[in-house]
């Protein structure tokens, strides 16, 4: 299967993160991250027709012994190619309605984890932090 392409850089993306590194409470960079769209990688045991639907996103969850489970997202091809490199399917999804959707349950949320900015936030974080209104 191809990967679909997404060959823009989300350099205001990253800047964001960068802000965010120095300064958790920066509001701005929040702002800006939250109205990024951000590549979810579609899960392997996700079957055609749930991959196929736009209105599902289907989240892939890692387990790590003695952590919470997590989901990695990744701002570009490139960022999420250093972590996940056989991955062959994603979603663009915007980063603040995902994070509006969040579940309830302890599950983290990792952008960019390879890389020296990357951002991990417990699942309360990124209800508080980063989720819009979808619309």
């Amino acid at each position: 299967m191809e990967i679909p392409s997404n060959d823009n850089a989300m350099p205001e993306a990253e800047l964001a993160l960068t802000a965010l590194a120095e300064n958790t409470e920066d509001v701005d960079a929040l702002d800006t991250l939250a109205g990024t769209d951000v590549l979810v990688p579609v899960p392997d045991d996700a079957d055609d027709e749930t991959a196929g639907d736009p209105t599902v996103v289907a989240l892939p969850v890692l387990e790590r012994p003695g952590e919470e489970p997590l989901v990695p997202v990744f701002t570009s091809e490139l960022r999420m190619a250093e972590l996940l490199p056989y991955v062959s399917r994603y979603r663009l999804v915007p980063l603040g309605t995902l994070a509006a959707q969040w579940p309830s349950s302890d599950i983290s949320l990792s952008i960019d984890a390879s890389s020296p900015h990357g951002l991990t936030l417990d699942s309360q974080g990124v209800r508080t932090l980063l989720a819009r209104p979808s619309g």
